[in-house]
């Protein structure tokens, strides 16, 4: 991987990260097109995906201090406001299934998931999973822990290649009946310990195997692309998805996979 290739993957993951259109199945994508293979290319993945995280905890750093504060005075014994506890349970066990479920797949999503026709299948998978969600949404209910747990059940389906996290945990708030906008902001946080782990753990695998000797500059700047246009895309979905569907996304996933098997596969 070199210095453009990388950036150009940066690019790709902090768009796609936040975006509901699978930032894994992009970069799988990515390199079919571009030629760019690697060993470490899950490695690479989840590095670009820890870049993307801190984006998440620096956009939302309000929120996070609020848990933070929330948490050492539920700690210290004292009474915290019932929506932050209720927040901060949701986020522990809606975290549960992605991290267990990541961990007993992990020699899977390294061989088996890292396949161009398996993304191009996910892509109208999820896509089908988005138009179900808009068409039976209700967004009358709010969060609980309930369907914390279940909008996590939901992100565990990222762990397959164009499903999309964002784009899953979406529609699984909406399925759920919670408002668009709250399914946004908390698929967005939930994915902040998921995406940290898995990054860090694998950060950590490339510092041991001499991963980041040989990969070096490329690789910081694609992390620094990926966190910047990351910023910008969550933004952008925050926004955007207040008064819009998923609908150009669903359209957008349905054509990437016709294309990818007509000119791919």
């Amino acid at each position: 991987m070199d210095l453009i290739s990388g950036i150009g993957l940066g690019i790709v993951q902090g768009l796609t990260e936040f975006l509901p259109i699978s930032s894994s199945g992009h970069l799988i994508l990515a390199r079919e097109v571009f030629g760019i293979n690697t060993e470490f290319g899950l490695s690479i993945d989840a590095t670009l995906q820890l870049a993307t995280s801190i984006a998440i905890l620096i956009y939302f750093w309000r929120d996070f201090l609020g848990i933070l504060i929330s948490v050492f005075n539920w700690v210290r014994g004292h009474t915290i406001d019932s929506k932050d506890k209720i927040l901060i349970s949701a986020l522990v066990v809606g975290s549960i299934p992605a991290i267990v479920l990541g961990l007993l797949l992990e020699d899977i999503m390294e061989t088996s998931f890292r396949s161009s026709e398996l993304v191009a299948w996910t892509l109208i998978l999820g896509a089908a999973l988005f138009w179900v969600a808009e068409k039976l949404s209700k967004q009358t209910q709010r969060l609980n822990l309930k369907r914390g747990f279940w909008i996590g059940m939901f992100q565990a389906l990222a762990l397959i290649p164009g499903m999309s996290r964002s784009g899953v945990t979406i529609a699984g708030g909406l399925l759920l009946g919670i408002s668009r906008e709250q399914a946004t902001k908390f698929g967005f946080m939930l994915g902040f310990p998921v995406i940290f782990g898995s990054g860090m753990k694998k950060f950590f695998e490339l510092s041991t195997n001499n991963g980041l000797i040989e990969l070096g500059m490329p690789l910081f700047f694609s992390a620094l692309t990926a966190f910047i246009v990351g910023v910008v895309a969550m933004h952008f979905m925050v926004r955007y998805l207040k008064n819009h569907t998923l609908n150009i996304f669903i359209i957008y996933r349905i054509i990437l996979a016709l294309l990818v098997f007509i000119f791919i596969v």
